[in-house]
């Protein structure tokens, strides 16, 4: 591991991605802890991993909402010959682990999670972006429950069609293998297929995988596998099917946007809190006061 990038102290190796490394570290002229994405340009095939930074950088910039993690600044280092050797990211650093590292402990904290999660999304598409690649390991989530969103590099504005098939094969929307246009449909589907992975521990079919096992003609079919509360029953029935919703094939029987997901994650969590705290028995209560009188 290098010691220091530009005027950041390294100081913990966090993560790797897809050509890219991710720091803890220390900016030596304030102080402050960050996060540090670094990316070496070992081909031409990795400038689009580059291309990828600078898109994240200029969308997540932007961000103040606390489900958002923030990109702080950014630099390209290029040759004399102005040849695009490394990209820098400097990000807001976050004390937490990825979902598919730490699940969250119970299912009310799940809950929880993916409202925060949802409520991060929806300041993005408030702001016309969608983030196009919700997965486990895209949700931090800190000891305290807080949850941040990151990666943005596959993001863009609502409505783009993009050049080539991008996602992640396990959590990927119908619409995004056809290359047509995302939506907030999109983020929906994605982040529904999640939260099936957190309350069942399984990945839903989805066109990219049922075409690799299937060739270019196999179908995907919403009936092709189990309910949420068919493999947990502890899951509330609103819950199990706003997931099922969420995994629509066609986006118009998605839920319509992310205010639409808290609303049926919150009723879920009043239902399990229901189900932890029941209401006294009016009755019983009233008989033990005549007593005591």
């Amino acid at each position: 591991m290098p010691d220091r990038l530009l005027h950041y102290d390294l100081l913990e190796r966090l993560g790797e991605g897809a050509r890219s490394t991710i720091y803890r570290a220390s900016d030596t002229r304030t102080g402050r802890i960050v996060a540090v994405k670094h990316v070496v340009r070992q081909n031409d095939k990795d400038l689009r991993f580059i291309e990828q930074m600078e898109t994240e950088h200029s969308i997540s910039k932007n961000f103040s909402h606390p489900n958002l993690r923030r990109s702080l600044d950014l630099k390209i280092v290029k040759t004399m010959f102005l040849k695009v050797t490394e990209a820098i990211m400097v990000m807001e650093y976050v004390d937490a682990v990825p979902l598919d590292v730490q699940p969250p402990p119970d299912l009310m904290s799940t809950l929880d999670t993916f409202v925060q999660a949802a409520e991060g999304l929806k300041a993005m598409h408030t702001m016309g972006y969608v983030h196009c690649d919700i997965k486990p390991n895209n949700i931090l989530r800190t000891r305290n429950g807080e949850v941040k969103v990151i990666d943005f590099g596959q993001s863009c504005a609502v409505g783009t069609v993009k050049e080539r098939i991008q996602g992640t094969p396990d959590y990927i929307a119908p619409e995004q293998v056809a290359r047509k246009p995302v939506t907030v449909h999109t983020d929906v589907f994605n982040l529904g297929a999640t939260l099936y992975w957190a309350l069942c521990g399984k990945h839903i079919p989805t066109l990219y995988t049922v075409n690799k096992k299937g060739g270019d003609n196999a179908l995907l079919a919403d009936e092709l596998f189990a309910s949420p509360i068919q493999l947990n029953p502890l899951v509330p029935q609103v819950v199990s099917d706003l997931v099922m919703a969420c995994v629509s094939t066609r986006p118009s029987k998605r839920p319509a946007d992310m205010d639409a997901m808290i609303n049926k994650l919150h009723i879920g969590m009043h239902i399990l809190e229901r189900a932890k705290n029941p209401r006294p028995n009016i009755t019983t209560v009233a008989a033990n006061e005549d007593t005591v009188a």
